[in-house]
């Protein structure tokens, strides 16, 4: 068996790097468009909560967000922001240099296209925010046809990700912090009781935090062959990944130009040079081993005539 392994959180584990790391690597890929843009979602966070804090404010968000459904308690705020961090991560993660349907319809470097809208984080909350969902409208209606901001649905629903959502509350727990001050996030530690709580309310199902270490070996996959872990570093999900080759036949590869998965799509004519060369050595790997297991098999007897 040979594999080509696009970059997925193997080593995310309670208490690892990765859970901090990841959301720094989503603030760095909107440093890279514009300072001024991450520090402007930094601040959206705390104007946010000011303005949300009682009814007149809700109706204000309502109405110049466009939202289908208004807001009403804390529960729903915290929805709103959760919807918020959703969407800068799924930017993140799918910056990919020409237009693209993955996630929801985005335009080529859709993290620079946003952030062409986050320009000066010194407003005042209510003109801010304007920005925020000027910003956010890259990813929610780009093609111009959403009637109204339906912050009820998870912001990746395209993908019909809700089987990860499942996962992400049995065995494939993946931890996330930030304290917004190395990213731009809002300063949120990681409680697993809280995750639990959540993972019962809307799946009936407690999260099992080790699973994933127990099953696939985390780290420990030294027994294994043949496979190649790609890495693109503009995707935060690279923080978990397989960085350093273990052997010979489990390959690591940096691919600092590199989106989510961005490898293993279709080539296109603006691929960055470090995903061309990645799928050149990608092949090579592969069509090496795929050609070693045909030549063993040449080499196995059909059977052993003995007496």
């Amino acid at each position: 068996l040979n594999a080509s392994q696009g970059v997925s959180p193997v080593n995310c584990k309670i208490g690892a790097e990765a859970a901090i790391a990841f959301n720094r690597v989503v603030t760095a890929d909107f440093s890279s468009a514009s300072a001024e843009c991450a520090e402007t979602i930094r601040k959206s966070w705390k104007a946010l909560s000011k303005i949300l804090v009682n009814d007149e404010g809700k109706e204000w968000i309502r109405t110049h967000w466009n939202l289908c459904v208004p807001l009403k308690g804390t529960e729903d705020v915290a929805n709103l922001k959760d919807w918020l961090t959703n969407v800068w991560t799924n930017l993140a993660m799918v910056n990919y240099p020409y237009p693209a349907n993955f996630l929801a319809p985005l335009p080529a470097y859709p993290v620079k296209a946003v952030c062409e809208h986050l320009t000066n984080s010194t407003l005042d909350d209510h003109s801010l925010l304007d920005e925020i969902f000027k910003g956010l409208s890259v990813y929610a209606n780009f093609t111009g046809q959403t009637q109204c901001l339906d912050v009820s649905q998870q912001a990746d629903q395209s993908l019909g990700d809700m089987g990860w959502d499942f996962q992400a509350c049995t065995e494939m727990v993946m931890p996330m912090c930030g304290d917004g001050i190395n990213d731009m996030f809002e300063a949120q530690p990681w409680n697993l009781e809280k995750y639990t709580e959540k993972c019962l309310k809307k799946w009936k199902v407690n999260p099992r935090p080790l699973m994933a270490p127990l099953i696939y070996g985390g780290r420990n996959i030294s027994s294994s062959s043949n496979i190649v872990f790609s890495n693109g570093l503009l995707d935060p999900w690279s923080t978990g990944g397989v960085t350093k080759s273990l052997s010979d036949s489990l390959i690591a590869i940096i691919i600092p130009e590199g989106a989510h998965h961005l490898d293993l799509r279709a080539a296109d004519p603006n691929d960055p040079p470090s995903v061309i060369k990645a799928r050149e050595i990608e092949k090579q790997f592969i069509s090496k081993w795929i050609s070693s297991t045909k030549r063993d098999r040449k080499e196995i007897p059909k059977s052993f005539i003995v007496g």
